[in-house]
């Protein structure tokens, strides 16, 4: 096998079967967050390479779209098994370029091979429906077909799973893709184009370009692509979302959140610490599925608050590439790391408690932040309402569930809400009554697994159908329905 193409210091894009550096003036850096150094220049492209590539993605389908279902389902089993294979290298790229630990980068990795595994069903996924003789001598039949050129829009804070959550299944229901990740993370993505070639899919069934927002606007304008895929903040989630449906595109845009946990008094201590901190810290907070809101009926929170703090402060916040023991790394930037410093200077003005966070070392070098904890807030001030994606949890104290599930219902997000009890009516009530797509009982992050669809709401989602599941299969096929006559009578009319 020749030499990555990860390996060049200017990032390529892929235009059917060649990778290629364009001709652009300007060029973005991609960092090395643990560290602060840049390690590759990333080419910030235009409406001229958007074409390139869509016209790429163009002349393929002609054929992808004509191949039998059980023929792309085997290139997608090979692609597993390259993903598999390279399992350890990805996970080890994702760390060098986003900073994850060893164990969140693999949790990537892994979560996005699901995905493929499950679009390799595809041949039993896409079947339509049969009604014989609905009417007198008339049959019905559905089938679901491909849309066309498809693209995604992908985030920094997930470079293997978002990517694997659109691709996979766009192609596996006979569309090509145009995938655009983000031009901090772009490594990995190149990579797993660079594996699906590898183990067999066409020139031109995957593209990808990088760039900013002057790509963004490309493709949600270029009147060849049917389709947008996009994961990230809300107020880019509705540019997206607008302006794709308004030249005529199907889009799924996946925004911000600020998900909240609520602890009852009955709750188990030790596993409900331990899933606070995961779901608070993991990925250093930048994820949407983050808790950043944790409320405590009655005492709760007064009973797990030290504890809490304890297990914050002792977190390791250490440079994840050469200390594979660390437990939290740094954040993508150093504009999200003085953002975030922004806004917890921001609580403590607004007269939260700031219990960790205030001070303790991190690594000089890089872009690190410590783990924050507030108590006392309340839910009107901004840590309790604005998504900060970072390593900053904010604790409220809420009279009962009643209270605790209205203050939620406030937020105008709705991604997720978490529920740590040991009553089956409590955890009934939660269910039933949360504004929110998805809903974790003594689970701290409810992010569905590939079968089951990312299901946000409010404006944590903008669109229709969902990323993953069969809402993602519904995305990127379109169903006719067929009706058909065969009688005498209509022999009779023919004059046969």
């Amino acid at each position: 096998m020749s030499a990555s193409v990860v390996n060049r210091t200017e990032v390529p894009i892929l235009a059917g079967e060649l990778w290629l550096v364009p001709d652009v003036t300007e060029f973005g850096d991609a960092f090395n967050p643990s560290s602060g150094e840049i390690i590759a220049r990333v080419p910030l492209c235009g409406a001229a390479q958007v074409d390139q590539v869509v016209q790429s993605a163009k002349q393929a389908f002609v054929t992808w779209s004509q191949t039998p279902a059980p023929k792309r389902a085997a290139i997608l089993f090979a692609y597993k098994a390259k993903l598999e294979a390279a399992f350890e290298e990805l996970a080890t790229l994702i760390t060098r370029e986003n900073g994850k630990t060893r164990e969140e980068a693999r949790g990537d990795v892994r979560r996005g091979i699901e995905v493929v595994e499950f679009a390799c069903g595809i041949s039993h996924l896409a079947k339509g429906e049969t009604l014989p003789q609905l009417a007198e001598h008339i049959d019905g039949v559905t089938m679901r077909e491909p849309i066309g050129v498809c693209a995604g829009i992908t985030p920094f804070n997930f470079p293997a799973m978002v990517p694997l959550w659109m691709f996979p299944l766009a192609i596996a229901c006979g569309n090509t893709f145009v995938l655009k990740p983000s031009e901090k993370v772009p490594l990995t993505a190149v990579r797993l184009a660079e594996l699906a070639l590898e183990a067999g899919l066409p020139a031109g069934v995957l593209n990808i370009v990088h760039g900013g927002r002057d790509v963004v606007d490309a493709l949600l304008t270029h009147p060849d692509i049917a389709a947008i895929s996009f994961v990230g903040s809300t107020r880019v989630a509705e540019h997206v979302y607008v302006t794709g449906c308004r030249h005529g595109k199907r889009v799924q845009a996946a925004g911000g959140a600020k998900n909240v946990m609520v602890v009852m008094p009955d709750a188990d201590p030790d596993p409900t610490i331990r899933a606070i901190v995961g779901a608070a810290y993991g990925c250093a907070g930048q994820r949407c599925m983050a808790g950043s809101v944790l409320m405590g009926v009655t005492d709760a929170v007064i009973r797990v608050r030290d504890r809490l703090a304890a297990a914050v402060d002792g977190l390791l916040v250490d440079d994840t590439v050469s200390n594979p023991s660390a437990q939290m790394g740094p954040v993508i930037d150093a504009t999200a790391r003085d953002r975030i410093l922004k806004s917890i200077q921001e609580g403590v003005a607004s007269g939260a408690k700031l219990i960790c966070g205030a001070g303790g070392a991190v690594p000089e070098r890089g872009f690190f932040v410590r783990p924050a904890l507030f108590d006392d807030a309340h839910p009107e001030m901004p840590i309790a309402q604005e998504e900060i994606f970072g390593p900053v949890l904010t604790m409220l104290h809420s009279a009962n569930l009643d209270e605790a599930i209205a203050w939620a219902n406030r937020s105008s997000y709705g991604n997720g809400a978490v529920l740590f009890t040991d009553s089956g009516a409590a955890a009934r009530q939660f269910t039933r009554d949360i504004r929110c797509g998805m809903v974790g009982i003594n689970v701290g992050v409810p992010a569905p697994s590939a079968m089951f669809s990312f299901s946000g709401w409010n404006r944590s989602f903008f669109g229709d159908l969902h990323v993953q599941g069969l809402e993602g299969i519904f995305f990127y096929t379109r169903q006719k329905i067929v009706l058909s006559r065969w009688d005498d009578s209509y022999r009779r009319v023919q004059g046969w």
